[in-house]
């Protein structure tokens, strides 16, 4: 049994998209046109806490994304310092900059950037590759049940997952106890303030895709004062921002929120996605309960708490790529560890836009950066343009994308035609690579990526995990 639905790329008018998009009973802001001097290239601004008022040039924003490819203590590679160099050429007015551990054992992979007293030159280096007037920040991360900081996992987590605990073999000694968080606080400070000395305009306390912080939003059994009621849930944050405008003033704190979250997903029959389990579902942050559906209410009371904390920028995202990536990154063509969608990427387009839209209008002191974009390819810049005219998000973020074509906000906002062949057509080679222990780029359309050494790896790899499905 298989699902098919047609490819965004075959909707090549805008008749065809809107047809679909009501077969499908959602709704998708969509311009017709897209206008180089219209709403994606405006400036704009959010007022922090400490850093007072900080303007972007355009509507457009670099979202995190990780290449697997430092050295083993950390620092950036000429694989890095080449994204970042592309990054910089981008026409993005705001770089998010990649996730960047706050400890080595906080790692999501043996090649993942570390900031410590022993790397801050180099990521210093690093932001010094960006265009001065390009706001950028760093992602602060611990990755919780997902550390693997060597070639075997290392979970640490923040509570007992009645699904999750089995997939990577966390158990009751791998929750973090209070005194352990207290320190972990402590390490996130250290970081931000290496980060402002590394010339970083803000940082990101990263509470997304399942990561730590983003489970602990979830806490509400753990008992003590990192759980329980939202309050407690959000010690831990405040204490980071509590330091953080203690000891490096001046510094710019934002959050890259996963702002719902479902039920764990599995391969199921034919390889499709479906719930690994049946509800009620507890421990989904921005959930309804049963694990299926939607509910903002929290997310609502979190944004708040953000505006108490002088917070003015958030990047929305949703989910997590381990357990439900068709909720997190829309795409037709699944990593070989994953499943087929079980619906219409589209639709999980319109969910992330659709949520970002409602916290947006509700929070307008914030600067709302959206997400999920990327499978939208030759029509990103019309839904991205009547999405932040009508109010939807702040800014267009741009993850996958940037990897196969990194000067598409260039080419939009000097009005040039958009170059469909660099077009990322979400094949998520991207993920698949480094699930393998290889490095993350765009395999299929980037040059350098398509003559690089691993990509023999990598078409190994997906013939031995389509072979295991059979």
């Amino acid at each position: 049994m298989s699902l098919r639905f047609p490819q965004v790329k075959k909707l090549a008018t805008e008749p065809q998209l809107r047809e679909r998009l009501a077969e499908l009973g959602v709704d998708l802001p969509l311009d017709a046109e897209v206008d180089p001097a219209g709403a994606l290239a405006q400036p704009y601004s959010f007022t922090d806490g400490s850093a007072g008022t900080v303007t972007v040039a355009n509507r457009f924003a670099v979202l995190p994304m990780e290449g697997w490819d430092g050295t083993a203590d950390g620092r950036p590679t000429d694989l890095v310092r080449r994204r970042w160099g592309r990054f910089a050429r981008s026409g993005c007015g705001l770089v998010w900059g990649e996730a960047t551990a706050v400890r080595p054992d906080g790692r999501a992979n043996p090649h993942q950037l570390i900031i410590d007293e022993s790397t801050v030159d180099d990521l210093a280096a690093l932001r010094a590759t960006l265009d001065p007037s390009q706001v950028t920040g760093m992602q602060l991360t611990h990755s919780g049940r997902y550390c693997r900081p060597v070639d075997v996992p290392v979970p640490r987590t923040a509570y007992q997952h009645p699904i999750l605990d089995g997939r990577v073999g966390a158990g009751a000694g791998t929750v973090f106890s209070d005194d352990e968080l207290d320190e972990l606080v402590e390490q996130y400070v250290a970081a931000a303030v290496l980060a402002q000395q590394a010339g970083f305009d803000f940082v990101d306390v990263k509470h997304c895709h399942g990561y730590f912080l983003h489970e602990l939003l979830s806490a509400t059994d753990r008992p003590g004062p990192y759980g329980g009621d939202l309050a407690g849930r959000t010690h831990f944050l405040r204490s980071v921002v509590a330091g953080i405008r203690d000891r490096a003033p001046g510094l710019a704190v934002g959050v890259r929120l996963s702002v719902f979250d479902l039920i764990p997903f599995r391969a199921g029959e034919g390889g499709i996605g479906e719930p690994d389990g049946a509800g009620p579902y507890g421990y989904g942050f921005g959930g309804d309960g049963t694990g299926l559906g939607i509910d903002l209410t929290e997310t609502h009371a979190l944004l708040d708490v953000f505006e108490e904390l002088g917070i003015g920028l958030v990047s929305t995202t949703a989910g997590s790529p381990y357990y439900n990536p068709h909720i997190q990154r829309p795409a037709y063509f699944p990593p070989s560890d994953g499943y087929q969608p079980p619906e219409d990427p589209l639709v999980g387009v319109a969910r992330q836009i659709a949520a970002t839209a409602e916290l947006a209008q509700a929070h307008p002191g914030l600067a709302v950066v959206g997400g999920g974009y990327s499978y939208l390819q030759e029509w990103l810049p019309n839904v991205g343009q009547a999405v932040v005219a009508g109010g939807g998000a702040t800014a267009v973020g741009l993850g996958r994308m940037i990897l196969s074509y990194p000067h598409l906000a260039a080419d939009v906002l000097a009005g040039r035609p958009v170059e469909r062949p660099l077009l990322c057509r979400t094949f998520s080679d991207c993920t698949t690579a480094p699930r393998n222990g290889l490095v993350s780029g765009c395999f299929p359309i980037d040059p350098f990526y398509k003559d690089h050494p691993q990509r023999v790896e990598l078409t190994q790899a997906k013939k031995e995990a389509k072979a295991r499905l059979r």
